[in-house]
């Protein structure tokens, strides 16, 4: 396979990430409780967002599946942390959304003082993918969530989904927003990606960028 380069990445390293997301991929465990976390043998990315903002699609996206990871457009269905296994090398983990769910408010707050225990107390997790609408933007939830990560010092990328419903420079326009926004925040790191689940946008150039964050 050939054909010019991706972003900051060349030909060999897209055409490497996309033989990764093409080997076996399978759905391990649902973890209610950090007690029931799978040890921290292999290398993990974790996938966080608001709610119903596209993490399980963009999973399946990722790993060319259609229905692995279970997407919903019931928001706050995601009350687990949703573990992954990639070619027996890699985990993905879905975490649960924050923001807006239709269960009380209690359990919520359970299931999303879930995510951040795992955020804070995972010393595989190489790098938290943080899923933004693109055609909304950064709101304030999102601020909240972008200031947790910024005090767990984790290392995480803005992850714009839903990019194929603006127009290509709306889209553009957005990830500089995007940059602009998160610029002086410490833990993020300095790339900003547009994603289409639906259409595929965005796909090699994520996938590339994962693998360089899990095996370097």
């Amino acid at each position: 396979m050939s054909g010019p380069p991706v972003g900051v990445f060349g030909v060999g390293e897209i055409e490497a990430a996309r033989v990764l997301f093409a080997r076996p991929a399978a759905f391990v465990m649902g973890a209610v409780a950090m007690d029931g976390l799978p040890a921290p043998t292999l290398p993990e990315v974790a996938f966080a967002g608001r709610s119903n903002v596209g993490k399980s699609s963009l999973i399946n996206a990722l790993l060319s599946r259609h229905r692995l990871a279970r997407a919903s457009t019931e928001p706050g269905r995601t009350r687990e942390i949703n573990f992954y296994l990639l070619d027996e090398r890699l985990r993905l983990v879905d975490l649960p959304g924050y923001g807006f769910a239709k269960v009380s408010r209690v359990a919520a707050r359970r299931f999303q003082d879930l995510g951040r225990a795992y955020l804070r107390g995972r010393p595989n997790l190489k790098r938290v993918y943080l899923l933004i609408d693109a055609r909304h933007g950064l709101k304030a939830p999102d601020a909240e969530a972008l200031d947790a990560l910024d005090r767990a010092a984790v290392s995480y990328q803005i992850v714009l989904t839903k990019a194929d419903k603006l127009k290509p420079a709306e889209a553009e326009a957005m990830v500089q927003a995007t940059l602009v926004a998160i610029s002086r925040r410490p833990a993020a790191f300095p790339r900003v990606i547009a994603t289409s689940a639906e259409k595929g946008g965005g796909m090699a150039q994520l996938r590339a960028e994962i693998a360089a964050a899990a095996f370097a």
